[in-house]
């Protein structure tokens, strides 16, 4: 058993009842949460009866978590609008932050989050959790046997989480009793952030734009060739110099959760599949389909499902956290990753609009 970090966790909404403080938990011989930090006082005391351990404390500062000495590194999982300020709190004072996507929207953010962290004695690392499944790993080695890329599709049209939450056994609660200034500051600082990224990326300022700017956090292509971004479902076609992809998104009201990355070569065809993950426990698997050669020699094909384990994403990301902050790995996902995905939602604005 090593060292426990103790984590301050900035935001008291779903995710973290859901799934952040239940693995926090679950985790014991490796994180304890010590500061929780809200504008409701309401889901402070309900959030801190969730925690496993000692009771943490509560605050409504996210500069008293940040620079409080109990507190070794921060998730910061609230507000998107306040994500960049809290991650740069968090490495002035030297603590490593993990910070839910999306990290920003801004090319003068990532700067700004850049040079502090290069100031800082901590690091920052970004929860794009579906990269740390092992079974992404592993289609990343099938997709290496694949001599040529021809196609790929890429999908996420969900159901609402709702009916996947309220299934989950973890029973989260909405709380409104909220500062009405504070509300008004919030609406205030997203608005400013959309519009602000949407004049650097030269396309036109309404609410059709900032509202698709909230749903975008996507891989990097070579181009852009068209989209659509029509919510509630909105698609565009990458070129990736030897291939093109497809890539769907949005959310419907059918309760089922339609995730998956599928990419096609001339005699195989790998389909990475990923379940919700406000249900806890669900595997990603991945599924490959392949001509081969039968016992007589003959040609056929064959199908394989493959499980490398029931561990959920998040239970393997923040394992990933406790090894940057305890051994000095470099994050896997990092400031430059979120920077690529700022390149891709101006590719897609200016294909779309």
């Amino acid at each position: 058993m090593g060292k426990i970090v103790r984590v301050g966790v900035i935001g008291c909404g779903e995710i973290a009842q859901v799934s952040h403080i239940p693995t926090f938990n679950f985790l014991s011989d490796y994180f304890q949460v010590t500061c929780l930090c809200d504008i409701s006082t309401s889901a402070l005391e309900h959030c801190r009866r969730k925690v496993a351990g000692s009771s943490p404390k509560i605050t409504k500062s996210a500069e008293e978590l940040c620079s409080s000495p109990e507190v070794d590194a921060v998730l910061v999982c609230n507000a998107s609008a306040y994500h960049t300020e809290h991650a740069l709190l968090a490495l002035k004072n030297d603590k490593s932050a993990l910070v839910e996507k999306p990290l920003t929207s801004s090319y003068k953010d990532i700067e700004r989050l850049q040079a502090a962290e290069k100031a800082s004695n901590g690091s920052l690392m970004v929860g794009y959790m579906r990269r740390y499944a092992p079974g992404f790993l592993d289609a990343i080695a099938e997709i290496g046997g694949i001599s040529q890329v021809l196609y790929a599709r890429v999908r996420d049209i969900i159901g609402p989480n709702s009916a996947f939450v309220g299934q989950s056994g973890t029973f989260p609660k909405r709380f409104e009793d909220y500062d009405p200034v504070g509300s008004q500051a919030l609406r205030d600082k997203g608005q400013a952030a959309a519009d602000e990224a949407l004049t650097a990326f030269g396309v036109p300022i309404n609410d059709e734009t900032r509202r698709m700017l909230m749903y975008m956090a996507i891989g990097m292509p070579k181009s852009v060739k068209a989209a659509v971004l029509k919510p509630p479902i909105w698609t565009a076609t990458f070129d990736y110099g030897s291939f093109p992809v497809v890539y769907e998104s949005g959310i419907n009201q059918v309760p089922v959760f339609d995730a998956h990355i599928e990419i096609y070569g001339q005699d195989k065809i790998v389909r990475i599949n990923y379940d919700t993950p406000y249900v806890k426990g669900l595997p990603t698997t991945i599924t490959v389909r392949e001509k081969t050669t039968g016992p007589r020699g003959e040609k056929c094909y064959q199908e394989r499902h493959v499980r490398t384990t029931y561990e959920d994403n998040y239970t393997i990301e923040f394992k990933a956290w406790y090894e940057t902050i305890m051994n000095g790995h470099e994050p896997k996902t990092t400031i430059e990753d979120a920077r690529q995905d700022v390149d891709l939602m101006q590719m897609l604005f200016h294909a779309a609009f």
